[in-house]
């Protein structure tokens, strides 16, 4: 049977970043993996950003988005019946930030789904710094990631660069990971569990810990075998299309400088609205192309491949009049 992956992870916390990472370290392994942006919205920007995994070993597939939930789960299923065609030994599914991790179960529950994959693992991607600060998230946020915990084989945390391993301390020390988690990660996403009506207690042993610049072969092979877990849960009624609101702008050629300005304004001016996430791919006047990334707090952006040039604006209560006022009158809104 064919293995398939679900990578999780609200808004910005770094889920296509760990794709890339996971994805290369398969494809080490000669394995035929194909990856799926499953994404609710029109124009799917990080399957851009992965272009550059595309070889022998990896393709990259899309879902068509702007639809109504069950135009899109039709589509989900027949991407996978499609994909089951074509010889791939494993597929890693990337949902938007505001996925709804029932669907995936469900689907792969259906025939004939069932009789061709078999769910590996399902991770769920947790930003270090966004928890620390979880109590300015909002209800659907808050739901939103424990619905995700709730499912997740292993929690990944991102952004904990600086952190010393285990075996940098001496004997009886507690770890900079320990320390993490205890009290301010644990307790943090179990009161979100609660919330829920979820009964799932975390333990140390269901998160990974370490810089992602310093992940080795071994450590993958232990992400490899961190499968999936299934908890009941109370569903809230939550339409996450009238919560998060993503906005695009094509055809932006502008600097560099230009671009980190637009976006640290963005950011920090309250009319915009609660603005989570900026990234996309854009053309420098020089002809040179850039991948952009950022939240409030990071703002990574290098050198890429040439693409279509698309910024995506992800966020709560946007006003979209208001934030189209930043961007070159040339640069085209969808």
């Amino acid at each position: 049977m064919i293995k398939i992956d679900l990578v999780t992870g609200f808004l910005g916390s770094g889920k296509t970043t760990f794709i890339k990472k996971y994805a290369r370290y398969l494809m080490d392994r000669s394995v035929h993996i194909a990856i799926l942006e499953n994404d609710h919205g029109p124009i799917n920007v990080d399957m851009a950003l992965l272009s550059e995994l595309r070889g022998d070993h990896c393709e990259i597939e899309m879902i068509a988005g702007g639809c109504d939930k069950d135009c899109h789960i039709r589509r989900f299923k027949t991407k996978l019946i499609s994909l089951a065609m074509l010889g791939y030994e494993r597929i890693i599914v990337e949902p938007s930030g505001v996925f709804d991790t029932d669907e995936f179960f469900d689907i792969l529950r259906e025939d004939p789904l069932d009789k061709w994959y078999e769910i590996g693992n399902v991770f769920a991607i947790v930003d270090k710094e966004t928890i620390e600060s979880a109590s300015g998230f909002s209800l659907e946020a808050r739901y939103l990631l424990a619905s995700q915990i709730c499912s997740a084989g292993r929690i990944v945390l991102s952004h904990v660069e600086g952190l010393q391993p285990e075996e940098a301390r001496g004997p009886g020390e507690i770890s900079d990971c320990k320390r993490l988690l205890q009290p301010k990660i644990i307790p943090a996403l179990q009161d979100m569990l609660s919330e829920i009506k979820c009964t799932r207690t975390l333990r140390d042993r269901d998160f990974f810990i370490k810089d992602w610049q310093k992940l080795s072969v071994d450590d993958f092979d232990l992400l490899l075998k961190s499968s999936y877990s299934l908890w009941d849960f109370e569903k809230q009624p939550v339409n996450f299309d009238e919560v998060f609101q993503s906005l695009f702008y094509m055809n932006v050629v502008i600097t560099t400088n230009e671009l980190t300005e637009i976006c640290r304004r963005i950011f920090t001016d309250e009319k915009a609205g609660k603005v989570i996430r900026i990234k996309g791919v854009v053309e420098t006047p020089e002809g040179n192309w850039q991948e952009i990334n950022a939240t409030v707090r990071d703002f990574y952006q290098r050198e890429c491949p040439p693409s279509k040039s698309v910024i995506i604006i992800i966020g709560e209560s946007l006003d979209k009049e208001y934030i189209r006022q930043f961007w070159p009158k040339d640069v085209v809104t969808v």
